[in-house]
């Protein structure tokens, strides 16, 4: 249910307003606009019908919500979430986020090249995995701890947010003590006691879209991180599973006009797993912009042929600063702003 309260109600009302909500056995969450401040009510949707929620003092009208996804709706919140991660980097909004970086921490040699050289390039959050999922157990699985602290370590010198993947309900304490941005992957897409866990945290999430999962089932697992109370979800296209085995997955560009229609929340795409060859993520990074993302993820590594992980899709730092000027140039042409502008 969405309870639009009136114009002129004051902030006595909203608070009792909500407080008759929680006295129902409701939850909530608030939405403030230019000109109507929205209660979301979540709970069950027969007991909801019946509660007498349009006789509180300073409620104009009370709406059902058709969409099993609430607090990710349009209905919810019309206007785009814009998040702040850190050092002066928004998204969402018209700010547009470049993300950059190898897909593992290796070490710290080569982790601070690497971001000294796609910060030059004009990237502004820098991404790095500690905790490896690996189709293999035998292979390289990450650094752990000690990679959560260099990534840290680079990203405070360089005055960059940083983002990383948290897999599991135990590693979220951890993992929220370094990150600026928690990192959901696709096979944990689905993992609702790992959502509903990071949702206890107050930093953005950028959820992955799952390889088999449809627009609906990515903004109910968003769901699940806004019912817990962590409003900051962002939404990510990586490529789901195919036929074709010509690229590594899929990549689904409608999906990015389509949840901005359905979706108040941020969408990013990211064309190195999507694609997983260098010589499409260009294309992919462009037409991404192009359909209205707010949000580009691409690895970038200084020796992909001695990576430790995802080594082939990897794009050389050269080849990702050409990319960063024909992105700018699409953001313009968008009405993106990329946040903040280079030294």
């Amino acid at each position: 249910m969405i309870i639009v309260l009136k114009p002129d109600c004051t902030e006595a009302q909203l608070k009792h307003v909500t407080d008759s909500i929680q006295e129902m056995g409701f939850r909530y969450e608030i939405s403030k606009g230019q000109h109507r401040t929205l209660v979301g009510v979540i709970g069950d949707e027969d007991k909801l019908r019946n509660a007498p929620l349009k006789a509180i003092p300073g409620v104009e009208e009370v709406m059902g919500v058709l969409k099993p996804y609430k607090l990710a709706s349009k209905e919810f919140r019309q206007q785009p979430s814009i998040f702040d991660l850190g050092h002066g980097v928004k998204i969402g909004g018209g700010h547009l986020i470049l993300i950059a970086g190898p897909c593992a921490i290796e070490g710290a040699e080569i982790l601070r090249d690497i971001a000294v050289k796609v910060k030059a390039a004009g990237a502004n959050v820098l991404r790095g995995g500690a905790f490896k999922p690996r189709t293999s157990p035998y292979s390289f699985q990450g650094m752990g701890e000690d990679g959560l602290k260099l990534l840290r370590e680079v990203g405070d010198e360089l005055q960059m947010p940083i983002v990383t993947e948290v897999m599991d309900p135990r590693q979220v304490e951890l993992v929220d003590k370094y990150t600026d941005m928690h990192q959901i992957g696709a096979r944990n897409m689905q993992n609702f006691n790992l959502l509903s866990e990071v949702g206890q945290t107050r930093k953005p999430v950028l959820l992955k879209r799952g390889m088999s999962a449809t627009v609906e089932d990515l903004l109910m697992s968003a769901e699940y991180i806004l019912a817990s109370g962590n409003q900051q979800v962002i939404l990510c296209e990586r490529g789901i599973r195919s036929f074709d085995k010509s690229t590594r997955n899929l990549l689904d560009l409608s999906i990015v006009p389509n949840l901005h229609g359905l979706s108040h929340l941020p969408v990013v795409v990211d064309p190195s797993h999507a694609t997983g060859r260098p010589d499409l993520i260009p294309s992919m990074s462009l037409a991404g912009i192009a359909a209205g993302a707010d949000g580009i993820h691409i690895e970038v590594h200084s020796c992909p042929e001695k990576a430790a992980s995802d080594g082939p899709q990897a794009l050389l730092p050269p080849q990702y600063a050409e990319l960063v000027k024909q992105m700018r140039a699409i953001a313009t042409l968008m009405g993106k702003t990329i946040d903040p502008l280079p030294a």
